[in-house]
C-alpha cells in the first residue's frame, strides 16, 4: 500500500460529559471525566493506521508525560513517528472537551508543542513527504508549516488533502496546491462567505472552491451526509443513521479513513462510503482516538 504522510497536531483530551454545554459563565456540574489522546493530526493518524494505511505522522510533542503517553500510542497503532518531534522546552497540546448528553461537544485548546512544528521540520522530512502517496493536512499547526508541506508534496506529484480546521483565512496561492479541501459546513462558510444549508447552497460554496484552484470540493455536513463536488459533478452521499454518544474527533476520523481508501485506490465515491460508515462507528464510543474503529469493525458495519 502506498504511504501516507499526515501531518499535524497531537493533543491529550480531557473529557467532561455533562447534561448540555455550559453558557458563558455558567457551571454545570458533570458527570464522568476522562482523559483521552486526541489532536486531528494525530486522531487523522491513528484512524487511517486502524483502517490498515501505511502511516507516517510529522508532529511535537512536549518532552513530559503528555509527550510520552502519545509516543508509546503511535507505536501501539504501527504509525511511523521518524519525524515526530520532541520539544523539551514546551508543554504538550491538551484540549478541554466538554461532551452533552446528546453527543454534541464544545472544546477549548491549549497548543503547546503543536505551534513550535516549523517548516524547517517539515523540509527535514522532505524525501518521506516526496515518496508519500497522499499527504493530509489540517489547521491546528502553524499556517507556514502547513503551506511548505503542501508545496513539497504538490511538486512531487502527491494527492495533498487539506481538511481546514480550525478555519482560518488561507493564502490564495494554497488552494491550487490541493487536490482535495474537505470544511464542514461552518469551515466551508468562513472560507468562501457562501452558507451551507443544503446541497444547492453548498454547491455555490463548492464553486468558489474550485474557482481558487481545488480539484474536488467535500463539505461534511452532519447527519445529512458529504457534499461532494468535482468541476464536472456534484452530489450528496448520505451518512448512516445511528445512536449519537459523542462526536468529538468524527470528522478526523472520516478523514482519516477518507486518506486510507484514497491510498487503496477505491474510487471517491466508494472511498466516502467507507469514511462515512468509519464516522459512524466513531460517535457510538466516547473520546477521540478510543473511537477510531479498526478495518474488520468497518468491513462488519458495511456488510451489515
Amino acid at each position: 500500500m502506498s504511504k501516507l504522510v499526515v501531518i499535524g497536531s497531537s493533543n491529550t483530551d480531557m473529557i467532561v460529559q455533562l447534561p448540555r454545554i455550559p453558557r458563558p459563565g455558567e457551571t454545570i456540574l458533570g458527570g464522568a471525566f476522562q482523559t483521552a489522546p486526541g489532536g486531528k493530526g494525530a486522531n487523522q493518524a491513528v484512524a487511517a493506521a486502524r483502517a490498515g494505511a501505511d502511516v507516517a505522522l510529522l508532529a511535537c510533542v512536549g518532552g513530559d508525560n503528555f509527550g510520552r503517553e502519545a509516543l508509546a500510542g503511535f507505536a501501539a497503532d504501527g504509525i511511523d513517528c521518524e519525524y515526530v518531534v520532541v520539544d523539551p522546552t514546551a508543554p504538550s497540546g491538551v484540549a478541554q472537551i466538554f461532551v452533552a448528553a446528546d453527543g454534541e461537544n464544545s472544546i477549548g485548546v491549549a497548543s503547546g508543542a503543536n505551534a513550535c512544528l516549523t517548516p524547517a521540520h517539515i523540509e527535514q522530512a522532505a524525501s518521506t513527504i516526496e515518496a508519500a502517496n497522499t499527504i493530509l493536512l489540517q489547521l491546528d499547526i502553524p499556517l507556514e508549516t502547513v503551506k511548505r508541506a503542501a508545496e513539497i508534496g504538490a511538486a512531487a506529484g502527491c494527492r495533498v488533502i487539506l481538511n481546514p480546521a480550525p478555519a482560518q483565512e488561507l493564502p490564495a496561492e494554497l488552494y491550487p496546491l490541493l487536490s482535495l479541501i474537505s470544511p464542514n459546513e461552518t469551515e466551508a462558510e468562513f472560507l468562501t462567505g457562501a452558507a451551507v444549508k443544503d446541497e444547492g447552497s453548498a454547491s455555490v460554496a463548492a464553486a468558489r472552491l474550485h474557482d481558487r484552484g481545488v480539484g474536488t470540493v467535500l463539505i461534511t455536513l452532519g447527519a445529512a451526509g458529504v457534499f461532494v463536488s468535482s468541476e464536472t459533478s456534484s452530489k450528496i452521499v448520505p451518512a448512516y443513521v445511528v445512536e449519537v454518544v459523542d462526536t468529538t474527533a468524527a470528522g478526523d476520523v472520516f478523514n482519516g479513513n477518507l486518506a486510507a481508501a484514497l491510498c487503496r485506490e477505491l474510487s471517491l465515491e466508494d472511498a466516502l462510503v467507507y469514511a462515512q460508515a468509519a464516522a459512524a462507528l466513531s460517535v457510538q464510543c466516547l473520546g477521540a482516538q478510543p473511537s477510531a474503529p479498526t478495518r474488520e469493525s468497518i468491513d462488519s458495519f458495511l456488510a451489515d
